[in-house]
This record gives structure tokens, sequence and C-alpha cells, in this order.
């Protein structure tokens, strides 16, 4: 799988394809394969994220757990779903609070032609990342205890280690168990619940955690991203 990275991270990620733990996740995979077992997302998509985005340009993290589960909204980026596809519960709340709390928008401009995939986000440096990559249709974190997080967590480090003022967004307690992987001396890390219709009046609506990730960046320099 470690083909599968185009880019620099290969480079850093070298010592975890050789690690145990990343020989049985392929393992686990081929034999799901193997059994007719439908995973989602398709193999040529699970590291989109690292080749979406190098290392070094990260400005934003939005941490995730698993992909959806259900037929065709499976996507690479942690929250997304792909182009015309119904909208998610948490993923309407997402954009919700965006739109309660910054405007002007480019998301609402979307929402007016059902175009919910969060590229655009991409696109301006913020990282989607799942921290656990792969999911078996119909079956919500079935994956969950492949080992995926072992991979995931070097990942955070990486991005905690090898770069200074960026913004962590962390939702729900699964999220926010990564914030002893991050140097909050050096980031900025946002905590609230997760944007789910069960919770997501628990914190996240109104949390303004988009409007303070930008005052954030425009306090060190950065552009503001463009929700």
């Amino acid at each position: 799988m470690k083909n599968l990275i185009k880019n620099s991270w290969k480079k850093y990620l070298e010592k975890e394809f050789e690690k145990q733990y990343f020989k049985d996740i392929e393992s686990f995979l081929e034999q799901e394969e193997k059994a007719w077992k439908i995973i989602y997302p398709e193999e040529k998509n699970i590291f989109t994220i690292l080749n979406l985005l190098e290392l070094e340009n990260i400005k934003v993290v939005i941490i995730g757990q698993d992909p959806y589960f259900k037929e065709k909204q499976a996507h690479w980026l942690a929250f997304s779903v792909p182009e015309w596809i119904k909208i998610p519960p948490s993923l309407r709340n997402i954009f919700k609070e965006i739109w309660n709390s910054i405007t002007p928008s480019p998301s609402k401009e979307r929402a007016g032609v059902r175009a919910w995939n969060l590229e655009y986000l991409v696109d301006q440096w913020v990282f989607l990342l799942n921290a656990i990559l792969t999911v078996e249709k119909e079956k919500p974190a079935s994956h969950s205890k492949i080992w995926w997080e072992n991979f995931t967590d070097e990942i955070i480090k990486l991005i905690s280690q090898k770069n200074e003022n960026i913004v962590f967004l962390l939702w729900w307690a699964f999220a926010r168990s990564k914030a002893t992987l991050i140097d909050k001396n050096k980031h900025l890390v946002l905590e609230t619940s997760h944007p789910s219709p069960l919770w997501s009046y628990r914190g996240f609506l109104w949390s303004n955690c988009f409007l303070e990730a930008n005052k954030y960046l425009k306090s060190k320099w950065k552009k503001e991203i463009n929700w």
C-alpha cells in the first residue's frame, strides 16, 4: 500500500511501513478482499488526503473517526461526501456552523447546487484526516481495531513536530483524545462536541470554531480559510 503515496509523505512515513502493525493492516485488507467484502473507500483512495496536501503546506487539521459506511457516501476526506450525494447530518451541521459564524462563505453558494464535497477546503490547505482510514460497508467502526490509529497518530505527531502555528479542530471525545499528540505551545487546539445531531447542541453549534481558527491564522500572518 505504501506505493499509493506519491509525495514527500512517503519519506516521512517510511519507518511505519516496515513495522509489523502496518503489515498486519495490509494482510487484513487483503483477506477482506478475498472474502468479497466491500471496503470503503476504494484502495486507490485510502491515502488521497496525503497525496493532495504536503506536510509543510498544512494550515488546519480536522480529525474524523472513520469513513462513512453507506454506499456512495464514503469519501477520502474526513466528514466529506462525493459530489451530488445527499448530505449526512453531521456534515449538514458543519455547514450550519460555518454559515452561523462566517459570512460570506463559498459553502453557502455551493449549497444551492447540492455540492457538499469538502475538497475546496483542501485547496486551502485544510487537512481532513480520518483516524481510521477504512470501513466495511454498512458496518460503522468495523475497522477500529486493525491498527490504523498507530499510523494516523504518527501523521498527527509529524504535523505537530514539523510545523508551527497549525489549528487543530478536535470534535467529540474520539478526536479530542488526539490532543496529547499535539504540542500546544506551537499550535492552537480547538475542542468541541461532535457535529452529529445527537451532540451538536452540546458545544459544536455556536462554538465559533471556524471563526476562532481564522482569528488565529490571521494573528500568525497566515491567510484565513474561506470556509
